[in-house]
């Protein structure tokens, strides 16, 4: 026979089970056991999208950024007057002596450089509002252009694809003061002028293209004549301009210097002159090559 301490003993054993929560049965005879830990997975993809979103926009935003601020140093100033000085390439000359200067539609001038970018040159001036020509003009139109203060860039259509011709039309299209046209023949892909200045670049994509535009643009520093002039021209035909001759100058070709021209005071006030009226009487025909034209955007 048991003795009375061991059955004692067994009794409270199975008392204490049936009172211990960690034994009691649930449904199903099983133990109740800690439910597993969900994971946030909608929390945790939310955050994934914002973080994309972030580096999304820093990979945009901090290049551009970065571009402006190193175009600052290229930005005109009363001590910095000609920044162009500091990107390498540029070449300058002095065509004081051409400025204010008016040749006839039917002249042509001998200039020194291919595109010029001073001298003499036609009384009307391309119009240059952010024009991007699908056709070469003539070069004494465009210089005109430049004495108001635009930047010019003239680009080889053989050197240069559409895509090449559409990232610096970019640059162009609604920029005051620039004039973007095809000039056959050009040594190099991409040539840029103003006034006194030149840089010529094999690709469109090269960063001195910013650096030369804000430089020179509406340079109020004295780079340009006719600090003021405007660049708007509505009688300069956008579609048919005055054409480009790519041959030879003759020996009738004006000079470099201008003899014999007197220089207009018109253009050297920064008026920069009134285009020439068509049908207006006592005021001169309107040149070959200009006729009326909308001026988009402008």
């Amino acid at each position: 026979m048991p003795s009375s301490n061991a059955s004692k003993s067994a009794k409270a054993v199975r008392a204490a089970g049936k009172g211990s929560p960690s034994l009691k049965k649930g449904g199903g005879g099983k133990s109740r056991l800690p439910g597993k830990r969900q994971i946030p997975w909608m929390a945790i993809g939310g955050a994934v999208v914002i973080i994309a979103l972030i580096g999304a926009l820093a990979y945009s935003l901090v290049p551009k950024y970065r571009d402006q601020a190193d175009l600052e140093k290229f930005t005109p100033s009363a001590q910095k007057k000609d920044p162009s000085d500091q990107i390498e390439g540029v070449l300058k000359k002095d065509y004081a002596q051409g400025a204010g200067k008016h040749v006839e539609p039917t002249q042509r001038v001998a200039y020194d450089q291919t595109p010029p970018f001073g001298g003499p040159h036609d009384s009307a001036w391309a119009a240059c509002t952010g024009v991007v020509y699908s056709k070469a003009i003539r070069s004494e139109n465009a210089v005109h252009s430049l004495e108001h203060g635009a930047v010019w860039i003239a680009y080889n259509p053989d050197k240069v694809d559409a895509a090449g011709v559409e990232t610096l039309s970019k640059k162009v299209e609604g920029k005051a003061y620039t004039l973007m046209s095809p000039y056959p023949g050009l040594d190099k892909a991409i040539s840029l002028q103003s006034w006194g200045h030149q840089l010529k670049l094999d690709s469109p994509d090269d960063k001195r293209i910013n650096q030369f535009i804000t430089a020179l643009r509406q340079n109020p520093y004295g780079v340009y004549p006719e600090v003021g002039a405007d660049c708007s021209n509505p009688y300069f035909d956008r579609e048919n301009p005055s054409p480009f001759d790519p041959s030879p100058v003759g020996p009738d070709a004006v000079p470099m210097d201008g003899s014999g021209i007197v220089t207009d005071p018109a253009e050297l006030s920064g008026s920069g002159g009134v285009p020439a009226m068509p049908n207006i009487p006592g005021v001169p025909s309107l040149p070959t090559g200009l006729a009326p034209a909308p001026v988009p955007g402008q």
